[in-house]
């Protein structure tokens, strides 16, 4: 069997397995190429159908077209489409483009106190129509205790530490040392009440994988990941104020796909146009030990 049917088949069992013991799930969609790989994995699990809500959590600085692209596809998919946003910090300008933050402080606010909220119900939810293509507000918004992330164990140190099954608790804090083992395919999925469980069906995959497996399948990626004449193209996506493209005249999915098989980015790290890592030491180890995505 090949590799990517291999990850394929694993993923799609992790994501069944997880729709059958988490009465309460939902995917979060970043909108980047591995949770729209991740999207398109569910709809293979279920039959062209996602039975669970997505949810984004919009931090007012997102660049546009990544917006204009989950809009679009949304409502082309029927995704039961659903953001989270911490407003208030926004109206109060406690960011890093507002001057009032640095970028690991804006990025506690603004994505991981947003996910806290959203996840357990305690702050506003917005709800696509799909009729008129607006959000409205999520009037009784029950708590996720399970929540499907596109997270790759080879994207950055902390998050090979992760399991398929990762628990935190009810502030979605991560303690790495307590997590359960998981031999020969053999995941924990019954936790104590209250537990909140990260579900990570990529875990294994690579960024090569990702993008031969866009290619295998046509699934449609944001444009923002293709040269268009400037001789730069994103390679991680992010806020806008925090996220640089990187040099490459790579314009297709084919030509991504070379420069990974031949080395050219060998020495650029994945997530190196980020640069809230950077700010984190060069790593995201203690922002996902507090609950960042």
């Amino acid at each position: 069997m090949e590799r990517l049917e291999k990850l394929e088949n694993r993923s799609v069992h992790i994501l069944r397995e997880a729709y059958s013991e988490f009465k309460q799930l939902c995917m979060l969609w970043s909108i980047g190429k591995d949770s729209t790989v991740l999207l398109w994995l569910a709809r293979k699990a279920f039959f062209g159908h996602v039975p669970i809500p997505l949810v984004h959590i919009d931090t007012g600085h997102k660049i546009p077209e990544m917006i204009a692209y989950r809009d679009r596809l949304a409502r082309e998919w029927k995704l039961d489409m659903i953001f989270g946003q911490n407003r208030p910090a926004l109206e109060r300008k406690e960011t890093f483009p507002d001057g009032r933050a640095s970028r690991l402080e804006c990025c506690k606010t603004l994505k991981t106190d947003a996910l806290a909220d959203t996840i357990n119900g305690t702050g506003p939810r917005y709800r696509m129509d799909h009729d008129t293509g607006k959000y409205q507000l999520d009037k009784d918004p029950e708590p996720f205790t399970g929540v499907i992330v596109g997270v790759r164990a080879d994207e950055e140190g902390s998050r090979s530490k992760e399991r398929y099954f990762s628990a935190r608790n009810k502030r979605n804090s991560w303690e790495v040392a307590e997590q359960p083992p998981e031999f020969w395919d053999q995941y924990k999925t019954d936790f104590a009440p209250g537990t909140h469980v990260r579900i990570h069906p990529l875990l294994d995959w690579t960024e090569l994988d990702i993008w031969e497996y866009i290619e295998k399948e046509g699934i449609p990626v944001i444009d923002l990941y293709f040269d268009r004449g400037k001789g730069t193209r994103h390679r991680s996506l992010g806020c806008a104020p925090c996220t640089n493209p990187i040099n490459s005249t790579a314009g297709t999915i084919a030509e991504v796909i070379e420069e990974l098989k031949t080395g050219k980015l060998a020495n650029i790290a994945e997530r190196s146009g980020r640069a809230q890592d950077l700010e984190d030491g060069g790593g995201l180890e203690e922002l996902r030990k507090n609950g960042y995505m």
